[in-house]
C-alpha cells in the first residue's frame, strides 16, 4: 500500500479529477448499467472461437473495475476485473473519437467502468472488446495496492475485505469455497432426509458447548439472554417432540480468545439423529466432507499446510487414551489412575493444571498438548472421558469415558459428536456438577437448564448429534492458513479511523 503522504497526493489527484469529469457533465456515480454479458460470458462465448488478430463482429456490453492500465499515445489497453474474471480493453481514438479518448484518460485503475464496442483477439491472441463507448461507473478516490507488490499486510486484508477481493484472485478463491462448501453441506443433509430447522441465537440459557457466553440484556423482558454458543440442546428438543433428523446451519458465539483457529464468532452444522449412535455419525461425518471436496473442485486427495491429506482412504480410529499413551511414552496410563500420579505426569510434560481438575480433565489437557496435533490423516478420536463430555451417553463397555468422537485432520479438530445422553436424572447430576464448577470460577461450565431437563423427562428417543466446524472446513479446502481467510469479515480489535 502506498504510504500515507503518498496516498494522500493520489486522492488529492483523483478529486481534481473528478471535479474535472463533473464539469465536463458526466455522472461519475450513476445509477445502472444494462449488460449483454458479464466478463464470464464473454471468456466462454468467444475465447475459443476467435484466433490470433480476428474480429467477431458482435458487439457487446460489458462491465468491471480497471485494476490495470497501459497508455501508448493514441492507443491504451485496460484490464478488467469482475467476479473473478478479467478482460482487456482496446481503447484506440479512431474507435472512440478524440472528445471521448481525452475523457478516458481522466478514468484511474480502480474505477468503475462500462464499455461497448466488438469482441476481438489481439495479434498477440488476448480477447479483448475494442471499445466504441466507454461508461463511468463509479470513481475511485482511493488507489489500489501497487501492482507489483499487491496486498499483504494480514491486518488490512482482514479489516478491508472489498480491497483484498478487488487485487487478490485468492481471496475471491476462498470466499467461492466457502459458498460451495456450505451449499454442499444443505444439500448433503437434505438428500439424507434431514430436516433444515431455525433455533433461537438469545438463549435464556447458555448450553449445549463448555464455552464462555456472550451476555446482553433484553430492555423489555428486563432479562439477561447469552448468544448461543451450541443450537445442540434445542435440536434434541424437537427429537423430544417426534422429530426423526434435524440440522442447523448457523452462527454460534463464544466469548474466547481469537486465533489462527478460533473466531468468537462462527458458523456450524450442528445435527441430531434418532436410534442412531456416534459410530453412525462417524459415516456421516465422512460423507458429507468427502461431498463438500467434491463440490469445492479440489477433489479427495489434496494438500493443507504441507500435509498430503486423503479424504478418499482409510479414516483411523484411536482412543483418546491410547493417543495420549503413545503420545508421551506411557503405555499403562489409565483413567483410574490416582489424581496425583496423573497430576504428576502432567508436570512432568509441561502441561499446565488446576486444582479442581480430575483425572479425564487432566488426560484431555496432555492429548491436547502433546498428541492432537500428531494425528495428521483423517482421524476419529474415540471415547472421551465423562468428566468432560457432559451431554455424552456412557459407554457401553467403560464406565470412565463417553461415547464421542472428535474428527481430526491435519492435527485439528473438524468434528464433535457423541451418542446423546437421554437419562434425565443422570444429565441434572451432571448439570449440577456443571453449575458447580461454574461457581468455583469456570466461566465455561453450563448451567442447569430446567427447559431442557423437563423435555428430556418427556421422553427422548436414542440419538447421536454431530457439529462440524465449517469455517475450518473451508480452511481446509482451501488450503488457508487462519481462519481469518475463511471468514468475509473475522472479528478484530476496533480500529482507529
Amino acid at each position: 500500500m502506498p504510504d500515507d503522504e503518498d496516498r494522500s497526493a493520489v486522492e488529492q489527484a483523483r478529486r481534481v479529477k473528478l471535479a474535472r469529469l463533473r464539469a465536463a457533465g458526466i455522472d461519475a456515480f450513476p445509477v445502472g448499467f444494462r449488460r449483454t454479458h458479464t466478463l464470464a460470458e464473454l471468456r466462454r462465448g468467444w475465447d475459443a472461437q476467435l484466433g490470433q488478430g480476428e474480429e467477431s463482429g458482435d458487439v457487446v456490453r460489458a462491465a468491471g473495475r480497471i485494476v490495470l492500465r497501459r497508455d501508448m499515445g493514441r492507443l491504451a489497453f485496460w484490464t478488467l476485473r469482475h467476479d473473478g474474471h478479467e478482460l482487456q480493453v482496446m481503447l484506440a481514438v479512431g474507435a472512440l473519437g478524440a472528445d471521448q479518448f481525452e475523457v478516458v484518460g481522466d478514468l484511474d485503475a480502480g474505477d468503475w467502468v462500462g464499455v461497448q464496442g466488438p469482441v476481438i483477439k489481439t495479434k498477440r491472441g488476448e480477447l479483448s472488446v475494442k471499445a466504441t463507448e466507454v461508461y463511468l461507473l463509479g470513481k475511485s478516490l482511493r488507489p489500489l495496492p501497487d501492482k507489483w507488490k499487491g496486498l499483504t499486510d494480514v491486518e488490512v486484508r482482514s479489516r478491508q475485505r472489498e480491497l483484498d477481493l478487488a487485487v487478490n484472485p485468492a481471496a475471491m478463491r476462498a470466499m467461492r469455497v466457502r459458498s460451495q462448501v456450505v451449499r454442499s453441506l444443505r444439500e448433503s443433509m437434505l438428500a439424507r432426509e434431514f430436516l433444515e430447522v431455525e433455533t433461537p441465537i438469545l438463549n435464556p440459557v447458555p448450553g449445549g458447548a463448555l464455552a464462555r457466553p456472550f451476555v446482553t440484556h433484553h430492555n423489555a423482558l428486563d432479562t439477561d439472554l447469552y448468544l448461543r454458543v451450541a443450537s445442540e440442546l434445542y435440536l434434541k428438543r424437537l427429537l423430544a417432540g417426534g422429530v426423526d433428523r434435524v440440522f442447523e446451519l448457523g452462527r454460534m458465539f463464544r466469548n474466547e480468545g481469537i486465533d489462527s483457529t478460533h473466531n468468537t464468532e462462527f458458523t456450524m452444522l450442528e445435527s441430531n439423529s434418532a436410534f442412531q449412535d456416534y459410530r453412525d455419525m462417524m459415516e456421516l461425518a465422512r460423507g458429507v466432507i468427502q461431498e463438500a471436496a467434491d463440490a469445492a473442485g479440489v477433489g479427495r486427495r489434496l494438500s493443507y499446510r504441507g500435509h498430503e491429506i486423503d479424504l478418499d482412504g482409510g479414516w483411523s480410529e484411536l482412543t483418546l487414551l491410547d493417543a495420549v499413551r503413545e503420545a508421551i511414552g506411557q503405555p499403562d496410563l489409565a483413567y483410574d489412575w490416582p489424581l496425583n500420579r496423573v497430576r504428576e505426569l502432567c508436570d512432568k510434560h509441561e502441561v499446565a493444571t488446576e486444582p479442581g481438575w480430575g483425572t479425564g480433565k487432566l488426560i484431555l489437557e496432555l492429548y491436547e498438548k502433546h498428541a492432537e496435533h500428531r494425528l495428521t490423516g483423517p482421524t476419529f478420536v474415540t471415547d472421551y472421558p465423562v468428566e468432560v463430555s457432559p451431554l455424552a451417553h456412557p459407554h457401553r463397555d467403560d464406565p470412565f469415558v463417553t461415547e464421542r468422537f472428535e474428527l481430526i485432520i491435519g492435527g485439528r479438530e473438524y468434528a464433535n459428536c457423541f451418542s446423546e445422553l437421554t437419562d434425565p436424572d443422570e444429565q441434572r447430576a451432571r448439570f449440577e456438577e456443571q453449575a458447580l464448577a461454574k461457581a468455583g470460577g469456570d466461566e465455561e461450565a453450563m448451567v442447569v437448564d430446567e427447559a431442557y431437563l423437563r423435555a428430556l423427562e418427556l421422553g427422548l428417543p436414542p440419538n447421536a448429534g454431530l457439529g462440524i466446524g465449517v469455517d475450518r472446513l473451508v480452511m481446509l479446502l482451501a488450503d488457508l492458513s487462519s481462519i481469518r481467510e475463511a471468514l468475509l469479515f473475522p472479528q478484530l480489535r476496533p480500529e482507529e479511523m
